[in-house]
């Protein structure tokens, strides 16, 4: 039986593979500059898990557990404290990745949990671990006293979409992020 639990630091290095199954190698390779590849992705974002300050950090982070496995993750934060918590991978991304993230534009804003990655191994999908995990954010959202969860939708992601929806999901407005066009989604 798969269990959603809080995560522990233990975890950062399968917590940071699912989150790269989140953004796609392509979008992971665009924060790497030249000469740094997944494996070097793989290890900062490991690091910025393990980390307290990070917005990947394993207190924002939702863990879906088979037995010993993480087979799940759901990393979400109070949109309003992302600048603070954005100086962690901008400083790593500097220093790891060779390359300057400092002028990204931010995805999220004060009063919303900003779910920033949503994973699952594939072998486990199409079981509803998925759509526990969003629900487990809602709640985390409720106890934080945060009126709602927001996310961000690739346009080009119709079963993502489609996820979101079944769950309660609605369209708030078209955005931008990374230079793919989005819609902002809220429960």
């Amino acid at each position: 039986m798969v269990e959603i639990k809080t995560a522990l630091k233990e975890q950062a290095a399968e917590i940071a593979r699912l989150i790269m199954m989140a953004m796609t190698d392509d979008c992971c390779l665009y924060f790497c500059g030249d000469g740094y590849g997944l494996a070097d992705f793989h290890a900062t974002m490991t690091m910025l898990v393990e980390r307290v300050d990070s917005q990947y950090s394993y207190r924002n982070t939702l863990v879906a557990m088979d037995g010993d496995k993480v087979v799940g993750i759901a990393v979400s934060y109070d949109g309003a404290r992302l600048p603070e918590l954005r100086r962690a991978f901008i400083e790593a991304a500097m220093v790891h990745l060779g390359k300057d993230h400092s002028g990204m534009d931010d995805e999220t804003q004060a009063g919303e949990l900003y779910l920033d990655s949503l994973a699952v191994l594939p072998e486990y999908r199409c079981k509803g671990i998925a759509k526990r995990l969003l629900k487990a954010t809602k709640v985390r959202a409720n106890q934080m006293n945060i009126p709602c969860v927001g996310l961000l939708v690739d346009k080009g992601n119709p079963i993502g979409e489609a996820l979101y929806t079944s769950v309660g999901f609605r369209y708030m407005n078209d955005s931008s992020w990374g230079g793919h066009p989005m819609k902002h989604l809220i429960l």
